[in-house]
């Protein structure tokens, strides 16, 4: 589903934030980044659905070559699911038109249609009654499950994941990971940076370990807690898992 092979990218001649990274995903696979501050986690996520240029390497996304200028990146982006850290949710529009706006401007659905496939979302992140509401009424975890169901509603061929829950107070955290574990586990193609480790433990297929913008690990999940090649990754899961 998602191809990227030595991919580099630089800022500036002399900043370099990606290096060589090569990784794949595939159909049904879930994929969780993690690594440091400052590693180049969300960059290279980013360079997934072209949000991020990037000047060396490839990538394909469902067959698609994203840094083809021949490519058209915004019909690309309607099958790429994308929720950011801060949620990104209009704050003028009601929750159900949050959902509907881009279903019915970039997929030509009826408001009849978008609206119940929005409803439907909502049930699954288990908002539904919220839907008439705004986003600045709901709490941070709630608003992050309706950018999940707005992503979801574009019916993208897979999800990207930038830190969803680093903006969110602790106790709000468990309920947008477990709407992402039921993705998880209903068969969704997921790019996921995070780091909640026991989020990763518990649902990713593999993990890709960054520092300094390179890829240091890419293992099964449970290779990655019990066996980490690298020293770096030896320290930064003694830091992480001993909190």
């Amino acid at each position: 589903m998602i191809e990227i092979q030595h991919v580099s990218k630089w800022y500036s001649e002399n900043f370099q934030v990606l290096k060589d990274c090569t990784a794949s995903v595939e159909k049904g696979e879930v994929v969780v980044v993690c690594g440091p501050s400052g590693s180049g986690k969300s960059t290279l996520i980013k360079t997934v659905n072209g949000l991020e240029a990037f000047q060396e390497g490839k990538i394909i996304v469902n067959g698609i070559d994203v840094g083809d200028p021949k490519t058209n990146l915004p019909k690309l982006r309607q099958h790429i699911g994308m929720v950011f850290q801060h949620f990104e949710l209009f704050p003028h529009l009601s929750i159900i038109d949050n959902l509907t706006l881009a279903q019915m401007k970039v997929l030509g659905r009826s408001r009849e249609e978008a609206t119940e496939r929005g409803l439907n979302l909502l049930n699954r992140v288990h908002l539904s009654e919220h839907a008439l509401k705004f986003p600045g009424q709901l709490s941070g975890g709630q608003q992050q499950r309706v950018a999940i169901a707005r992503a979801l509603a574009m019916d993208p061929v897979c999800m990207l994941f930038d830190e969803p829950t680093s903006a969110l107070d602790p106790e709000m955290i468990n309920e947008v990971l477990d709407v992402m574990v039921e993705l998880a586990q209903d068969g969704m193609t997921m790019m996921v940076v995070t780091h909640e480790m026991g989020f990763a433990r518990r649902v990713a297929d593999r993990v890709l370990f960054m520092e300094n913008g390179q890829i240091l690990e890419n293992a099964p999940t449970q290779e990655f807690f019990t066996k980490p090649r690298s020293e770096r990754a030896v320290q930064f899961l003694s830091k992480i898992l001993n909190h």
